[in-house]
């Protein structure tokens, strides 16, 4: 760990002092820091933190706050921004209080049936990517291939032809400067053009700049079910095209999920009924991790609370979550993020009339594989679903009434009449949904912890970021309590890395082995009941990879999106090891 700087509050300096490792540092100067025109850094991360503080606290003054008011909540958002407690999505904190000032990471944009509508889309998309964030489409209101276009005459070319022209767009711009763009595309499995669709990244350097997704309907997983054949239909004339057998289009998204990772499939009558503004219509997309359901040009500003950092030793010297301060970073947190919405610079103005109608913000975890092994719970426990269950349950509730209270004093979101709350006795809210669980690449990093809700990956290895950076990486958890018990070295050090497990590493205690089980060692079906777990008090999605061993079987993936679906998660992904040349997380230090 490296010192980075002292916190100040009034003019003189805190005896807390800031400390990021050296990987943290890396990614801060290389995508957050400001530079000056010739690349150079010219903020320090402590700067940084209190740029974004300050720059987020002001929206206060539209409330009729004072500047001593305004103090005051500038210094709470910065202690739990500088300790790591918690953290906002990227675009926040390389743009607050900088020229861009755009804050959110999540989009999505509506295509219709035009062509005027299709380049829109791709031209709106270059302007968020621009500014730092990422954006979900769906395809699916285009006319499928080989459909009348009546204006000419000639035939249309289908939503995956089209994919291509975002795809290159997105290619040719860097979010920011900072940021490759990024995309989610959605079909649903009632398009005409669904087998093409699934099949589009089966090759692996097809759609770089895209994840895709099935949009599976309540009418397809019915028919699954009885083994039979679903209707296809046309969007443009609403005509029957012809039917597919639900059990064949079902083993194909298998099949290619296995072979690449690649179509994730997200429920829609999961979706929506959580929609918390039906009136506003249907959920169609999401952001490209799947975590955030919108609606067009709705967008969506998220955060994360580093619960790793939020455990400590009881009088009896038992490790337990210390949900008072956990209370206290949720609540800051909730003013944070709906603060956010109010300063935010929007790249469309139809974006800003959405987004403020709504105001949805997304509060989630990182940490919580950290969290986990410091409370001596092994992931793969009956105890780690238990443990997220009260967790989220706790951050949800809390959030809540964080929201209620922003209602009385600032008002409700401007849609709630009509909403899912609009009825007798429900408080006023000030954001249509609060909590999301993002998957906290980057921002793990910079925090020091375990990303998102995922388990450990390795305890050591491998991230490529960067632009083919490699960095290195150890779990500190890990590294102290070997250190403590004088069996840490180098040599161990890329063992571990190389094993992937520490199964079978000569000289580790077992219970050591048994706390830090990594991500390759759960099962799929635990990794999915610990995404679902968690999605039972989470407003929107969550995102969570299956990872799932080289060797694991179709069969494997094909019971892991069963069991999604019958606990009511809203999508899922899997990922089996080595199913792509290149991978985000690695052992390999060659």
């Amino acid at each position: 760990m490296i010192e980075a700087g002292t916190t100040k509050s009034n003019g003189m300096k805190s005896e807390r002092k800031i400390t990021l490792s050296k990987n943290a540092l890396k990614v801060l100067e290389r995508r957050y820091l400001a530079k000056d025109e010739e690349g150079n850094v010219i903020e320090t991360p402590v700067e940084m933190f209190r740029r974004v503080a300050r720059n987020v606290a002001a929206a206060d003054a539209l409330y009729g706050h004072t500047q001593e008011e305004l103090k005051k909540t500038e210094e709470e958002f910065f202690r739990i921004i500088a300790q790591l407690e918690f953290l906002p999505n990227s675009p926040t904190l390389m743009n607050a209080g900088r020229e861009l000032q755009q804050l959110s990471a999540c989009f999505v944009l509506p295509i219709e049936d035009s062509t005027e509508s299709i380049f829109d889309a791709v031209k709106y998309a270059a302007l968020v990517h621009k500014s730092g964030g990422g954006t979900g489409f769906s395809f699916s209101r285009l006319r499928p291939k080989n459909d009348r276009v009546r204006s000419t005459g000639g035939i249309a070319s289908g939503p995956v032809s089209f994919m291509k022209v975002f795809n290159v767009s997105t290619e040719v711009i860097k979010q920011g400067g900072t940021r490759r763009g990024a995309n989610m595309a959605i079909l649903r499995v009632d398009n005409p053009d669904i087998l093409e669709f699934i099949a589009s990244k089966k090759d692996v350097e097809a759609f770089t700049n895209f994840n895709i997704s099935v949009a599976l309907t309540k009418e397809f997983m019915k028919a699954l079910k009885e083994d039979r054949d679903y209707i296809l239909v046309n969007p443009r004339t609403k005509e029957i095209i012809r039917q597919l057998n639900a059990k064949y289009v079902w083993d194909l998204i298998v099949e290619m999920a296995w072979k690449t990772g690649e179509p994730g499939i997200v429920f829609l009558d999961h979706i929506n009924a959580a929609n918390p503004t039906p009136l506003l219509g249907e959920i169609e997309a999401t952001n490209p991790c799947g975590e955030q359901p919108l609606l067009p040009y709705e967008s969506c500003n998220l955060g994360s609370i580093n619960v790793a950092k939020l455990v400590q030793k009881n009088v009896y010297g038992k490790m337990e979550i210390n949900f008072e301060k956990l209370r206290s970073v949720i609540r800051t947190a909730v003013h944070f993020l709906d603060n956010v919405i109010d300063i935010n610079d929007y790249p469309l103005p139809e974006i800003e009339k959405m987004t403020k109608g709504n105001r949805k913000i997304g509060l989630g975890v990182m940490g919580f594989a950290d969290m986990l092994i410091k409370l001596g719970i092994p992931y793969d426990s009956l105890k780690a679903i238990e443990v997220a269950k009260e967790l989220m349950q706790f951050i949800s509730n809390e959030a809540w009434k964080k929201s209620q209270e922003l209602a009385e004093e600032r008002g409700a979101f401007t849609n709630f009449k009509g909403s899912i709350y609009d009825k007798p006795g429900h408080p006023l809210m000030r954001n249509a949904t609060v909590t999301t669980i993002a998957p906290t690449g980057t921002l793990s990093i910079i925090a020091n912890c375990s990303s998102g809700i995922e388990p450990l990956f390795s305890v050591a290895y491998v991230r490529n970021v960067l632009e083919n950076e490699k960095l290195i990486e150890v779990n500190d958890i890990f590294k102290k309590i070997m250190t403590e018990r004088g069996i840490y070295s180098e040599e161990l050090r890329k063992k571990i890395a190389t094993k992937r497990t520490l199964r079978d590493v000569e000289g580790i205690p077992q219970d050591i082995k048994d706390l830090f089980v990594t991500a390759h060692e759960i099962s799929p079906i635990h990794h999915i009941r610990i995404q679902a777990a968690f999605q039972k008090y989470v407003d929107n999605a969550v995102s969570k990879t299956v990872n799932l061993n080289y060797n694991m079987r179709k069969k494997d993936v094909k019971e892991v999106f069963n069991i999604a679906y019958e606990l009511g998660c809203k999508g899922v992904t899997v990922y089996r090891d080595g199913s792509r040349p290149n991978q985000v997380l690695s052992t390999n230090f060659s």
